[in-house]
């Protein structure tokens, strides 16, 4: 053989290594993604809802980045995504009745699931994301239906009906809170005199404790369980005020009013370090509030009228606190001091979104369709990409995205579309 036929086989067999290794590194991060990649609840694991994944993408291209698969029946609401074990879990309205929907990484179904009736009165459809514990999922329908459902299969557990069991009361959108698995417990508000926040056995639905002290009815709040001063205590709202209750005796802790202007109080509560802070839509405002055991209440730190929120949620990222106006401000993208409520920056070009974070920035998704890239910045944010996934009908796009094992997945109403984002 030449030198020069040697020298080309030499160069050919390295590309091919090369190739080889591309190849294997790009399976080797599918297989991390389908199997390893985990948002088992709404806001993720603890609800913070930051993701834990880095070396994503920090500017799109002008179109956004790579859709890898759309996936058009999910059936009709809001609900958003988990991810665990290689499935993706959401949940739709079909006609009259509520479906929980399984598919694979590669968007694929895998089984549906009835879990009652779905709801057809105002803004029908579903609202609530499944919940994922140690192989079981948990998702409770607007009607109030709370199940409990095998990850793999679909097959149901246990059922149980939160009107009948505890006379659950809710307001003219219905029940839309998304369940928590603490302890051994499936915690949730029913907001009725026979159980304003409960606590079911997670194996059999049996009734562990029910709080009966709280006065006010269910708001359309998803709750978060923190420790304070050594106690682990969920955090939620009524219709008119903001609680706490003991995850391991059902006792209220604390709580203080929060009464909103409209009947709505969706917010999950933003807890740091002894602080609470909530919001509501259509110009009530939002509050900080330092938390008082002793006194069994919570005071008010500071009060801005012009940090409403409707749906879009609010998130810590550091020391700044970052959410989206309601009416008030012009419904304003806000970023603030934390501890001091004073306005780092507010940008009214990005209007009423859900939210979600992850590798120091933030995605934003507007109710109307556009998606933002959000870097966060010492002195608040700069948006970096932006693309239009197309005007739909009002509330198409109320699910918060979701960034999870270097994908984004939005939801549209009956469609979820999923993005490559990781860097390249």
């Amino acid at each position: 053989m030449s030198y020069a036929r040697f020298r080309l086989a030499a160069t050919m067999i390295i590309a091919a290594v090369i190739l080889a290794t591309a190849i294997g590194a790009d399976a080797c991060f599918a297989a991390e993604t389908s199997k390893e990649a985990t948002w088992p609840e709404f806001h993720g694991r603890g609800r913070t809802n930051i993701s834990p994944d880095t070396g994503l993408l920090k500017k799109w291209p002008e179109d956004g980045p790579e859709l890898i698969w759309s996936y058009e029946r999910c059936g009709r609401g809001y609900s958003g995504v988990a991810i665990v074990d290689g499935m993706i879990f959401t949940a739709g309205d079909f006609g009259d009745v509520e479906m929980i929907i399984a598919l694979d990484m590669d968007g694929k179904l895998l089984w549906k699931a009835q879990n009652g009736d779905a709801w057809l009165r105002s803004c029908p459809g579903s609202r609530t994301t499944p919940t994922y514990d140690d192989g079981v999922l948990y998702h409770m329908n607007p009607l109030g239906r709370l199940a409990a459902f095998e990850a793999k299969t679909g097959k149901e557990i246990w059922a149980v009906d939160l009107a009948e069991r505890f006379e659950a009361r809710y307001g003219v959108w219905a029940l839309a809170e998304n369940v928590i698995v603490e302890d051994g417990k499936v915690l949730c508000m029913p907001g009725g005199p026979e159980g304003r926040v409960v606590a079911l056995d997670k194996r059999t639905g049996k009734t562990v404790w029910a709080n009966t002290e709280i006065k006010n009815t269910a708001a359309y709040c998803s709750p978060v369980v923190v420790e304070h001063e050594g106690v682990r205590q969920l955090l939620t709202m009524t219709q008119r005020s903001l609680v706490s209750v003991d995850v391991k005796t059902g006792k209220t802790l604390w709580s203080t009013p929060f009464v909103p202007t409209s009947p709505q109080n969706a917010l999950t509560p933003v807890y740091h370090n002894g602080y609470v802070f909530v919001a509501c839509g259509h110009s009530t405002g939002g509050a900080l509030f330092k938390i008082d055991m002793k006194s069994g209440t919570a005071k008010e730190v500071w009060y801005r009228k012009d940090l409403d929120n409707c749906h879009g949620g609010a998130m810590l990222v550091g020391d700044k606190l970052f959410g989206c106006g309601c009416r008030m401000g012009g419904k304003s993208f806000y970023c603030v001091d934390f501890m001091t409520g004073k306005t780092k920056k507010m940008e009214k070009s990005i209007g009423k979104v859900g939210i979600t974070a992850a590798d120091g920035m933030i995605y934003a998704l507007n109710h109307r369709g556009m998606m933002y890239l959000i870097e966060v910045t010492d002195d608040g944010f700069e948006i970096a990409s932006q693309f239009d996934l197309g005007k739909m009908p009002p509330n198409s796009y109320l699910a918060h995205p979701v960034v999870c094992g270097g994908r984004m997945y939005l939801k549209q109403d009956r469609r979820l579309f999923v993005y490559d984002v990781r860097g390249k």
